[in-house]
């Protein structure tokens, strides 16, 4: 019996210990799971994270549905994850640890890649479309809006007619992999002024840059 009790508890166990929700954020990035995916364009979401946890010095854990960790700035809790779910499917990730960990719409932050931006451009919003993106078209079907933050951040459009899976699916070059390091730590700076600062202040400061 205490097995199962214990099992229930751990269940149920949050992992942001914040009991003011409007002080608890979710940070998603978008990609897939899988070494052979590990490299790709398609993944930049991962490499985002990974970045930020080691800027922040945090380590994920294999958790319900994806790779998560947490961190603390300035008494504002972020819970971070990675889904486990495959890019299409990224919506039911989301949805869950919004729920179990209580986060507002508000404080959530998607991070995806984007062939509409040219390579290395940042670009947050409020709102929109998920311009043809199937991870945001999932997360837009499971939380009912299409006004969730999310930051697009600009990989490039250079394939032929038909190529466009291939390309973001393709591995970085050389040159695109030495650029993203300073790329990654202009976003490490964005997510903190998005906690600390809010989202409009963060979309003047960091759109285009």
């Amino acid at each position: 019996m205490f097995h199962i009790f214990e099992s229930f508890f751990k269940k149920n166990k949050t992992l942001l210990d914040e009991s003011d929700s409007m002080k608890k954020f979710l940070v998603v990035g978008l990609g897939n799971i899988g070494e052979e995916y590990s490299e790709t364009r398609h993944n930049i979401g991962f490499k985002i994270l990974d970045s930020l946890s080691s800027k922040e010095d945090f380590t994920f854990e294999t958790a319900k549905l994806g790779d998560v960790g947490t961190f603390k700035v300035k008494g504002r809790s972020i819970l971070c994850l990675k889904p486990s779910t495959y890019m299409n499917r990224s919506g039911k990730a989301v949805k869950y640890w919004m729920e179990k960990e209580n986060i507002p719409h508000e404080n959530v932050l998607i991070i995806t890649d984007d062939i509409n931006l040219s390579f290395g451009t940042i670009r947050l919003k409020t709102k929109g479309s998920d311009g043809g993106h199937n991870g945001l078209k999932d997360i837009q079907q499971h939380l009912l809006t299409t006004n969730y933050n999310r930051l697009r951040i600009g990989v490039g459009s250079d394939f032929g007619k038909g190529k466009q899976i291939d390309y973001v699916l393709g591995e970085w070059n050389e040159e695109e992999k030495e650029a993203l390091v300073k790329r990654y730590e202009r976003i490490n700076e964005l997510v903190r002024s998005f906690v600390l600062s809010g989202v409009n202040r963060t979309m003047n400061e960091f759109n285009g840059t």
